[in-house]
């Protein structure tokens, strides 16, 4: 195995300082004499610092527009980054797009460091960034927690050399390898189309791609026609975490598409009922399909005021079956739709636009939002599905066995339902439950309990059984039914 340079996404509020920052590190690593000059911006750049302490030199940063575009790529399955960097001016301290920066960070679970930025202008004040930061339970090294922070100035280059050896220290903790002969994991980043035809923007994270390889984006089947690296040099061969261009498609690949070398079977060539669903954000009747270990309804809740959100925030901070993902000010906007596509949340809106792209987007990344006009109503909504969940949990911390209607059929007059039990075990005699799509549809009694014709008084997971109900109940297909301690 070998090591891997540490691939850093770089998140933030809007003027505080991140295209000074990576204009500053990039050309700090690339003279115009030796490459005359940077015209090469394909979305991600590696740079080689002077560190020579650690098991590699070089940092992989990616260009994106914040966090929008950041948590876009993980709504698409794409792990792109191994670490972030908040991005922070040290005079304005936290602002709107540093918080929901905060809240895509979080979810994506990597480590981070707090850059705070403009350290070269007088009125800037660190402290006043970590004392902000203490609000949305980002502790820093200074106030107890474990955050590392950067003091940087991107104009001048103060404490940038600083910053790239805590990346790197960091990066030697989390012990990124890779093996060139693994198969290819790679991530679209960014795509386009020029006089090359469509060209597509990636990172490598294991495995290698070489320049007349076969791979497959999707259903697509490319042969790599070029290489190309950061430096705009055509290259025979990446690895991780080069980032590169790549050419070689008919069609253009969708943004967080994964490079692969196997090919996976068409979507038409596979039937309908074994094609998976997107993946949606959580309705509200959706929660009661989370597993009990992780059953809490993930929301983004965004508010017309800062007092809303302070009331919002007071009157839900009891209830433990809330995982409020983001609290904020602001209309709904497209980062919030790609937030909760990548955290399968509910989008909640109390007294607040929606803009028309994000309703757009909403719509095509399935994810539901729903608006409040009175702060009661959202209330009492969101403390019924904690009380649903509660409730949920109670039972199926009782339930001692579950069972699914297979198929239904008539001898001697009697209707016989085949099952399969899926959890536990169910006794003749049992009352139990009756559930369609999660929803309950009915109470009724196992009379009747066969294999093979023969009568039997017990049926544990795994077995098949015919069954019969009392009262008869109108099951289809699909249905379960559940006997609950």
């Amino acid at each position: 195995m070998k090591t891997r340079p540490p691939i850093v996404a770089i998140l933030g509020h809007v003027d505080h300082g991140k295209t000074t920052l990576l204009d500053f590190i990039r050309k700090s690593n690339i003279t115009d004499r030796e490459f005359g000059g940077i015209t090469q911006k394909i979305g991600a750049y590696e740079i080689t610092t002077e560190f020579k302490d650690y098991k590699t030199n070089k940092i992989t940063f990616v260009d994106t527009p914040g966090h929008e575009a950041f948590s876009k790529l993980r709504a698409r399955g794409a792990n792109v980054a191994d670490i972030a960097l908040l991005l922070i001016d040290g005079k304005d301290s936290v602002m709107p797009q540093t918080a929901e920066s905060i809240s895509h960070i979080k979810a994506a679970g990597i480590p981070f460091i707090v850059v705070i930025n403009k350290i070269d202008l007088p009125d800037t004040n660190p402290d006043k960034v970590k004392n902000d930061l203490l609000k949305y339970e980002v502790l820093t090294e200074s106030k107890g927690g474990d955050v590392p922070v950067a003091l940087v100035s991107a104009k001048t280059g103060t404490g940038v050399n600083e910053l790239l050896e805590t990346i790197l220290f960091i990066a030697s903790d989390l012990k990124l390898t890779y093996n060139e002969k693994n198969p290819v994991q790679a991530y679209i980043i960014e795509t386009k189309k020029d006089r090359r035809g469509i060209v597509a923007s990636a990172i490598i994270k294991d495995g290698t791609i070489k320049i007349a390889d076969t791979i497959y984006v999707n259903d697509q089947k490319i042969k790599v026609k070029s290489l190309i690296n950061d430096l705009g040099k055509n290259v025979s061969q990446v690895v991780p975490s080069n980032p590169f261009e790549i050419t070689g498609f008919d069609e253009m690949p969708e943004v967080g598409s994964m490079i692969k070398q196997a090919q996976t079977i068409p979507s038409s060539l596979v039937p309908n009922s074994l094609i998976p669903n997107p993946s949606p954000a959580l309705t509200l009747e959706d929660v009661l399909k989370i597993p009990v270990i992780e059953k809490k309804l993930p929301a983004i809740i965004k508010a017309d005021s800062q007092g809303s959100v302070e009331a919002i925030k007071n009157s839900l901070k009891d209830n433990t079956n809330l995982n409020i993902v983001l609290l904020a000010v602001g209309e709904i906007n497209k980062s919030d739709i790609f937030l909760a596509k990548a955290t399968k949340s509910i989008i909640i809106g109390f007294t607040v636009k929606t803009s028309h792209e994000a309703e757009s987007l909403a719509k095509q990344e399935k994810v539901i939002i729903k608006n409040y006009q009175i702060i009661y109503e959202l209330l009492d909504e969101l403390n019924e599905v904690a009380n649903l969940i509660k409730e949920k949990e109670e039972k199926e911390k009782n339930l001692k066995g579950e069972a699914q209607i297979l198929a239904n059929f008539i001898i001697e007059g009697e209707k016989i339902f085949g099952v399969n039990v899926i959890k536990g075990k169910i006794n003749l005699g049992d009352e139990l439950e009756a559930f369609r799509k999660n929803k309950p549809i009915g109470k009724t009694k196992l009379v009747s309990l066969k294999i093979r014709a023969k009568t039997i008084n017990e049926v544990k997971k795994g077995q098949e059984a015919g069954m019969i109900f009392g009262p008869p109940l109108d099951f289809l297909v699909g249905d379960v039914v559940k006997s609950i301690l």
